[in-house]
């Protein structure tokens, strides 16, 4: 059985609160689950002592049995410092498209050309 640690969605339409709760990976995201562990309310301010609480030991226990934690879940585990932060890099994501590489050599082209007459 592949366990996950993962958000449980609760809350009415557009004011979300969320259970971190162990499940078993083939379980929807808000049916049948092992244990509750704790809650998320992203609609506190960062700073706010109830925005997240969650049993480390637990968590602990649990990741030790072989649960791994999505990837917010795998955040919260991380600043706590139950886990390796995860490191994501996508170089390729970073680069201009198509048409922003196109705008950016007109623009070059345009400021080149004063250049060129003020220089003659």
């Amino acid at each position: 059985m592949a366990l996950r640690i993962r958000l449980a969605r609760g809350g009415t339409k557009k004011r979300p609160h969320y259970n971190i709760v162990i499940s078993d990976s083939r379980s929807p995201r808000d049916g049948r689950f092992i244990e509750k562990i704790g809650f998320y309310n992203p609609l506190l301010p960062s700073d706010h002592a109830d925005r997240l609480k969650l049993d480390l030991d637990a968590a602990k226990a649990w990741i030790a049995k072989g649960a791994v934690g999505s990837d917010r879940v795998h955040k919260f585990l991380a600043n706590a410092g139950l886990v390796k932060a995860r490191v994501h890099n996508n170089p390729q994501k970073a680069q201009p498209k198509k048409k922003a590489q196109e705008r950016a050599a007109a623009a070059a082209a345009a400021a080149a050309k004063p250049a060129e007459e003020a220089s003659a």
